[in-house]
């Protein structure tokens, strides 16, 4: 099966729920939106979703890793209630005011790395990679970005964001040619290597790729501005580049002037187990951009970059009429008090253990698992048909899903093949509707490969 014939597949069960929402939806929104679970959402209580059905949900998704805090968190509630009776809009580039300003110097002390910073803030993860590039761009002189294959960096623009993503299918179908000026390259993918390599036998030989054979046959890397990359992928099904690969990238790139940009949208704020996925690899980047659960799902992003670089940019040439709207970055700034307060990356690291422990259980009693993977609460199982041939699972996967969703859990898809589901439980999840979603995983995993047998 075609990858954007799962989207099909979906599509076919849309109006079997009796839900006439789905059919307003069918009728007035463009099939360019696709929908992943055909239910409609009414509410929802941290980490439990109620349909328009009453239906009750444990929800794995977040939103795609954004209500880290909860559904309809009070806290934050409370806090944006305040901020609507005070300012909801002037513009930041017309006048100053007090949320866009605390929130970034909040950003720019939590960032890593001991250095400096500097912060732009935008509406969304697109946004955000697109001006962090234009200033890789301006800064350094440079016309040229390298991102990866399988990647995802947005699709919200049709510019660098979209470029950058690694990933043709659905992203780019029919609206090519996309703009020049980004080079993709292999991702460290160690389950999948395309140089047909084991990790760490391989002497990370796609960082030697990088050096020896793209800068002869594509672009010098002395003219290259930045390069992109997420320590954890996301839509790319939750693969974490090793160590050693980050580290030394980190000083290749500084060799010929290079700047990192850490696209942290779906991998930051806790969700590995440290505020920043990069804060596992010991390594500072120039740029780190972020989005998704900076204010648990009120529109904003941000841009976080060593202040002797942003100091540079250009007056005028940044910004935007709603970048940083006053409710969002208030709101933003209390999901900052919430986790340094209650310690959320330490909890995250805990849940992840509990979570991983029962992957790999899941791992040894069914062959349809053929890899684990993920740090803190961002893990994933990518299913196979065969473990040896590694033979992507695409319906198998479906087929989990959507038996998952009978038995009231909300789960992800994602990879290359979108033959992964992904766990993206919120961080203030109930260790007992963890380990019920938990449960109903293997639940579903063991119909469907017995189905498959």
């Amino acid at each position: 099966m075609f990858i954007y014939e799962v989207w099909v597949v979906v599509a076919e069960t849309m109006f079997q729920s009796r839900d006439p929402y789905l059919e307003l939806r069918s009728r007035y929104v463009m099939n360019g939106v696709a929908l992943h679970h055909p239910v409609t959402i009414e509410r929802g209580e941290n980490a439990i979703l109620y349909d328009v059905n009453g239906r009750r949900y444990i929800d794995f998704t977040c939103g795609i890793g954004v209500t880290s805090l909860g559904h309809a968190n009070k806290e934050l509630i409370n806090v944006a209630e305040e901020q609507l009776r005070k300012l909801w809009h002037v513009c930041v580039m017309v006048m100053n005011y007090r949320p866009y300003v605390e929130l970034a110097e909040k950003l720019a002390k939590i960032s890593p790395g001991g250095s400096e910073k500097q912060v732009l803030l935008q509406n969304s993860g697109s946004e955000a990679i697109e001006n962090a590039i234009k200033i890789a761009r301006q800064v350094t002189g440079r016309i040229y970005v390298i991102a990866y294959e399988n990647s995802f960096h947005g699709r919200g623009t049709y510019g660098y964001a979209l470029a950058a993503t690694g990933k043709y299918k659905p992203y780019k179908i029919g609206i090519d040619p996309i703009i020049p000026g980004v080079e993709l390259i292999p991702y460290p993918y160690c389950y999948r290597c395309i140089f047909k390599q084991e990790y760490p036998e391989c002497s990370l030989v796609c960082l030697d790729y990088l050096e020896k054979w793209f800068t002869y046959s594509r672009v010098p890397l002395e003219r290259v501005a930045a390069l992109v990359i997420e320590m954890v992928q996301g839509e790319g099904g939750f693969i974490v580049a090793p160590i050693d690969y980050v580290r030394e990238l980190k000083k290749l790139l500084d060799k010929y002037g290079v700047l990192l940009v850490d696209d942290e949208v779906q991998c930051g704020w806790s969700r590995t187990g440290k505020m920043w996925a990069i804060e596992h690899y010991g390594v500072d980047p120039d740029i780190l951009v972020t989005a998704k659960a900076i204010a648990n799902g009120l529109p904003l992003s941000a841009v976080i970059g060593k202040k002797n670089l942003m100091e540079k940019t250009v007056p005028g040439s940044f910004g935007g009429t709603y970048g940083g709207n006053p409710v969002s970055c208030a709101v933003a700034s209390k999901v900052v008090d919430i986790m340094l307060r209650d310690r959320l990356p330490d909890r995250a690291a805990v849940l992840g253990e509990t979570i991983k422990k029962k992957l790999n259980e899941l791992y040894d009693k069914f062959k349809l698992v053929g890899d684990v993977r993920g740090l803190g609460v961002m893990q994933a199982i990518e299913l196979v048909k065969d473990r040896k041939t590694k033979e992507p699972a695409i319906d198998e996967v479906v087929k989990v899903v959507n038996k998952a969703r009978e038995k009231g859990l909300l789960l992800l898809r994602a990879g290359l093949y979108l033959n992964v589901i992904r766990l993206h439980p919120p961080l203030t999840i109930e260790e007992e509707n963890l380990e019920k979603g938990l449960e109903i995983l293997e639940e579903s995993i063991k119909e469907v490969e017995a189905e498959s047998s």
